[in-house]
């Protein structure tokens, strides 16, 4: 049969499946792409922070902030909900919350610096990316075993009470 005109050929079976193909590749090298380099930049780039303690420079020396005035942010949970020398995953805001002492809170950013998985436990210390295996140290954010190379990005949280709360 021949082909008429401005009237398309049916596609063909190795076409659609290549096609398909193709937009599956895409949104893998998308996600796996998107939050290392960026969220690096935007989030280190923007926060002074006291190296020895891993803390914004305006946090009291204990690793917490109280809210100030009041201040708004996201409510992420209540202390009794970080364990010392863990932390907790949440996952909505992308943020993991440790407690490397009692009473010394800090936040990260739930997004892997290898390859952009979002990190999912904390364990003996240890901040831990399913996807290809790297840990990070709760107490600082640092690299404890590849393969990323740079430590997780710090976010502001503040303790006001028992209430902890993403800045």
């Amino acid at each position: 049969m021949a082909e008429s005109p401005g009237i398309p050929a049916s596609p063909t079976r190795r076409g659609v499946v290549a096609a398909a193909g193709g937009v599956g590749l895409a949104a893998v090298l998308t996600a796996c792409g998107s939050g290392s380099s960026s969220d690096d930049a935007a989030d280190g780039s923007t926060s002074s922070q006291d190296p020895t303690t891993g803390t914004a420079s305006s946090a009291p020396s204990t690793g917490t902030s109280a809210a100030a005035g009041g201040g708004g942010g996201t409510a992420l949970g209540k202390t009794s909900d970080i364990p010392v020398g863990g932390g907790k995953i949440f996952a909505d805001q992308k943020v993991v919350v440790t407690q490397p002492t009692s009473g010394q809170f800090k936040g990260f950013s739930a997004v892997c610096t290898h390859q952009g998985c979002t990190v999912a436990k904390v364990s003996d210390g240890l901040i831990m990316c399913p996807c290809h295996g790297s840990e990070y140290k709760v107490a600082d954010g640092s690299v404890a075993k590849g393969p990323a190379t740079s430590a997780l990005a710090p976010k502001q949280v503040s303790v006001s009470g028992d209430e902890i709360t993403l800045a």
